[in-house]
């Protein structure tokens, strides 16, 4: 962990409020809702060491995630700037959550025994959330440094560094584990939740339709098959992985860890360019692609033929790029990602029966509001012995991911072309939450080009009904889950982050299946020595783009002075090479004769600054606009605290 060094550039806002913007009051009165709102969750539904009350069972091996992930973005409120004590409740949670499953025989030494990186990636969310929130608690650094060892050291099985693959689908602080596990020895018809996802494995002769399960015999014969090919070699989807690696990185630069990223997400991407760029989702343990799937690039554990194809492969893919362009600083890697949603677009057709065209279509219908009938531009997300199928929209938020890395001309030709049979207005804010915290990029994406200039009182009015009815459900529903329904709490949580992600940071919410939150601009409180607005201060992010970001602050607090640490990247990899902010006239507020409230005159005012950070000092009730020159990716990036460093005296002899 490294701190950027020497005192951050200074700048004052001297343009006093005139009109209060709707934003800047509905945000603040966000943070405000929020901070009761966590409350009263903790205060329902856990126990005094931060456990979830729950006295039911647990099955097979899943389900760890479920109990973190109802935590999972109390620490970016916390970063964005919610209220001091979260984070120690934060912590307390982590801490009550994990000791809840290791009495339950899921967890060994405050890691996972074992399981996919598809839920590892979602239990994992909220550990980095407090990785980032707060460097310098020596613990969680200690505890990041050991998990990524599990799988960069060797000597715990989970890494073949001569066939540089992770050994199996199901790995963690146990090693390897055979197989898929108890729950599917055999899979049968009865299974009536999996039915929309058809056949895990579709050549077993006999076996070509799902009625084709339902003979006990049948059943064993495909979760046998299941467990032997299922069950072993490395699977694309635990590319996620390379986040446990990342996070460490970013404390000390241990090149142990840099290289075990480039070495694992350079394979992938050898694998991918010896099948025409498209990233393959299977190896076997000899380290070849296809040795348990006849030779095919698809077929493997949350891979493109089975469940989900493009919804798991891209996200590992955009994940594992991502953290290697954290790691090196070059965007190269990008394309393991680019490439999986151009084969798919390529194959595109549009259609009206969006809500029914694929296996997970009625959701995206419920949420985007779009009615049977009208046009969509629909991508096969899944593929299999006979060729691409399960047709669905396209997911927005990997070509946004990659405008927002790049601000290439390219990446955002992708994403604006998909605008035109998306089938609802991309300038509409959809009233619906998901539990990943995304789904409104289209307008948020159009408020960064400037065609959707209400969409941040827009957003901000629908993430307080968001956390109102949350509210509702939990004062509905004051008790635990019944039978056993474990994902209970994570449908009740009531922290909304996305919109004020969005907003404040000007970034997309962390990949929800393991990816590390990142940032154009994050901000800490000079005054108070931790990260996030101090409290009183609104932020808006207006503009991000290939040279720079524009940016709003501004001081609500009608008696309290604020001093706002600004700084570009999450993790200080951005440079500020210079700034433009509005300086006002001296007149200001004029002779108290006049009748008049005046709008006060402001000039342009450019200076240099040389640093991933800067200070505003905000008088009460004064504003600043300002538009930050940025080098992106200047620096190398690391966890780093906005604790102001001690000051030694020396003592004279």
């Amino acid at each position: 962990m490294n701190d950027p060094q020497g005192d951050p550039p200074r700048v004052d806002a001297t343009v006093p409020i005139r009109e209060t913007p709707l934003w800047a009051v509905l945000e603040r009165r966000l943070f405000s809702v929020l901070d009761q709102a966590w409350r009263e969750f903790e205060a329902t539904y856990c126990g005094p060491d931060g456990r979830l009350a729950y006295e039911g069972r647990m099955h097979h091996r899943d389900g760890v995630d479920d109990f973190y992930e109802p935590f999972f973005n109390w620490p970016v409120l916390y970063r964005l700037g919610g209220a001091d004590d979260l984070l120690a409740s934060a912590k307390q949670h982590w801490a009550g959550v994990t000791a809840q499953m290791t009495e339950f025989g899921f967890v060994r030494d405050e890691y996972e025994v074992g399981y996919d990186w598809f839920h590892q990636g979602e239990s994992l969310n909220f550990f980095y959330a407090l990785c980032a929130a707060d460097p310098d608690d020596a613990a969680f650094r200690e505890r990041a440094l050991r998990f990524a060892r599990l799988y960069s050291d060797p000597a715990h099985g989970n890494y073949d560094p001569v066939a540089r693959i992770i050994v199996a689908p199901h790995t963690g602080s146990g090693g390897p584990r055979p197989g898929l596990g108890t729950e599917w020895i055999e899979y049968s018809a009865h299974q009536a939740v999996m039915k929309p996802y058809g056949l895990p494995l579709d050549d077993l002769p006999g076996i070509t339709d799902w009625d084709d399960l339902l003979p006990p015999r049948n059943a064993r014969r495909m979760g046998d098959a299941m467990q032997e090919r299922l069950g072993r070699g490395d699977t694309a989807i635990n590319l996620a992985a390379t986040s446990l690696v990342t996070n460490a990185w970013l404390y000390d630069h241990d090149a142990e860890f840099a290289d075990w990223v480039v070495s694992y997400v350079g394979a992938w991407r050898e694998r991918a360019t010896a099948n025409s760029g498209l990233i393959p989702d299977n190896v076997g343990p000899s380290g070849i692609v296809g040795e348990l799937h006849d030779g095919n690039w698809y077929g493997g554990h949350y891979g493109w033929a089975w469940p989900h194809g493009l919804h798991s492969v891209e996200a590992a893919a955009m994940i594992a790029a991502i953290n290697e362009t954290i790691v090196t600083g070059d965007t190269a890697a990008l394309d393991l990602a680019r490439v999986p949603l151009d084969t798919v677009i390529a194959r595109s057709v549009v259609r009206t029966d969006a809500g029914t065209a694929g296996s997970m279509g009625w959701g995206w219908t419920q949420k985007m509001a779009v009615a049977p009938g009208v046009p969509v531009q629909l991508v096969p997300y899944r593929h299999g012995s006979n060729g691409w199928f399960d047709l669905h929209p396209v997911p927005l938020i990997y070509p946004v991911w990659l405008w927002w890395l790049t601000s290439a001309a390219d990446d955002l030709g992708r994403l604006e072309a998909l605008e035109k049979d998306a089938g609802f207005d991309w300038r509409e804010t959809k009233w619906f939450q998901d539990k990943e915290e995304q789904g409104h990029e289209a307008p948020w994406v159009s408020f960064l080009l400037g065609r959707n200039p209400g969409y941040p009182e827009d957003a901000l009015a629908l993430a307080l009904g968001q956390v109102a009815r949350r509210l509702a459900l939990m004062r509905a529903t004051p008790y635990g889950p019944p039978d056993d329904d474990i994902h209970w709490w994570q449908r009740l949580n009531p922290v909304v982050t996305e919109v004020l992600t969005q907003l404040i940071t000007g970034s997309p919410p962390a990949l929800y299946n393991g990816g590390l939150a990142l940032a154009r601009v994050t901000f800490g409180d000079a005054l108070r020595g931790r990260p996030g607005l101090p409290d009183g201060v609104a932020a808006l992010v207006r503009e991000a783009d290939a040279k720079g970001v524009r940016l709003e602050l501004l001081n609500l607090d009608p008696a309290s002075h604020r001093e706002v640490v600004v700084q570009t990247g999450a993790f200080g990899e951005d440079c500020i090479d210079r700034v433009t902010f509005d300086q006002a006239a001296e007149d200001h507020p004029a002779d108290s004769h006049s009748y008049l409230v005046p709008d006060p005159e402001t000039r342009p005012v450019t200076t240099v600054v040389g640093s991933p950070r800067l200070v505003v000092a905000l008088p009460p009730l004064h504003r600043i606009s300002m538009r930050m020159e940025v080098t992106r990716r200047a620096r190398r990036p690391a966890h780093s605290s906005f604790t102001p460093a001690p000051t030694t005296t020396r003592k004279d002899s």
